[in-house]
């Protein structure tokens, strides 16, 4: 686990590690309230043991205890009082997030937040936002935050830390529309894969590997893992098993619609527009992105079930099946 995760763990946990009586659970249950401010699911238990240099098993716990309301009624007031500042500001960056049009780079504003500015004074998130709306790259937001508040982030850790997060957790905040399945967001599902790290594994649509805690996608699994997921319920379903796809066209027949596919004849890629494409590899083991132009894509296609516009609706009722 990187070092600022630890931190804004840190943060969290220093009020209630004090009391013997309260550590069993907070290791349990130390997700939940990361859960409760910065919309995650759970991190595993594994990882937080790694926090500075407590050794302490996880022990053998009711898992019923596994949520945050049960950890609120175990701290004093002041402790409580203390979770609710930080559950609150985690609540103003969302709105300040949703507001200023960067509502799907939530999760990292929250994050950074959470990790560094334990000392910056009269915060504001609406101002805090719009470095999110104005920065043309993660590197740029970096140097813009560090300027405007006075702080020393380090780019290559922020980017462990990032990466890190979200691969324990599915982007509530990439979703356009969660009542239907639809190209766009598709695209987001795809990008989010990549920017989490997501690797490569045969038979995985986007499940955390429970022996590495890592997240895997196989090839056509990258797009079945959108359409299995419930962003409700946030879990994966089984109903679609087997990739159903129709060829629409050549590549120079492309349309700029991110969410529809690429395909090779053998390989499918999500096209999310700017020319790149994004595809869970075999070759190198990860989801990775790239130009469609470097390449070996000969056309372009759209999935069964997923809502695509008029100019990818050539024919999408009837498709072939790919594994």
């Amino acid at each position: 686990m990187s070092a600022a995760v630890g931190a804004a763990l840190k943060k969290i946990a220093v009020c209630i590690l004090g009391d013997k009586k309260k550590r069993s659970i907070f290791f349990v249950a130390a997700g939940s309230i990361i859960a409760g401010f910065l919309g995650l699911m759970f991190l595993p238990v594994a990882v937080l043991s790694s926090l500075g240099s407590m050794e302490i098993q996880p022990p053998e716990v009711d898992k019923s205890l596994f949520n945050e309301s049960a950890i609120m009624a175990s701290l004093d007031s002041g402790q409580q009082e203390r979770i609710t500042y930080l559950q609150n500001q985690g609540q103003e960056i969302e709105e300040a997030m949703t507001d200023a049009g960067v509502r799907v780079q939530t999760i990292k504003a929250q994050l950074i937040y959470l990790s560094y500015f334990e000392k910056v004074q009269n915060f504001n998130a609406e101002s805090y936002a719009n470095l999110f709306a104005i920065s043309l790259d993660d590197e740029d937001l970096i140097a813009a935050i560090n300027s405007t508040y006075g702080l020393e982030i380090d780019y290559d850790e922020f980017v462990r830390t990032y990466t890190f997060v979200m691969n324990s957790t599915i982007n509530e905040y990439m979703f356009t529309d969660i009542t239907t399945k639809n190209c766009t967001d598709l695209a987001a599902w795809a990008e989010n894969a990549y920017i989490s790290g997501w690797g490569f594994k045969s038979g995985f649509t986007g499940e955390k590997n429970e022996s590495d805690r890592i997240r895997y996608a196989d090839n056509s699994g990258l797009i079945l893992g959108y359409l299995n997921y419930s962003p409700t319920e946030k879990v994966f379903g089984s109903r679609y098993e087997i990739l159903v796809y129709t060829e629409q066209g050549s590549l120079d027949t492309l349309p700029d619609v991110p969410g529809v596919g690429l395909f090779d004849g053998d390989r499918h890629g999500v096209y999310i527009g700017n020319g790149e494409v994004i595809f869970s590899s075999a070759d190198c083991g990860y989801v990775t992105k790239d130009l469609v132009s470097n390449g070996s894509w000969t056309s372009w296609c759209t999935y069964q079930w997923v809502d695509y516009p008029k100019e990818a609706e050539k024919s999408n009722q009837e498709g072939s099946e790919g594994e």
